[in-house]
């Protein structure tokens, strides 16, 4: 159920992206100029560390490769 809501559609490149870019938003709330806009980095925080996009869920996209399907293994 959870995976219908939550499908992964994140590569682990654009989650390690997501999670610097978060953390590095946040970073604004505690140094430089110290704004509440920092807490914009929640987002993408949460979903790099999720490894789902609801954004990518509505519009059908994905950066997760595609795994091979599985043959029966009948020969």
């Amino acid at each position: 159920m959870l995976t219908k809501i939550l499908p992964k559609n994140e590569s682990s490149l654009d989650r390690a992206l997501r999670v610097a870019l978060g953390l590095g938003l946040l970073a604004l709330v505690f140094v430089g100029p110290q704004t509440w806009w920092g807490l914009v980095g929640l987002v993408p925080l949460v979903t790099g560390l999720v490894g789902s996009c609801p954004i990518y869920t509505a519009f059908g996209i994905s950066s997760c490769p595609v795994a091979p399907a599985s043959r029966g293994g009948h020969a």
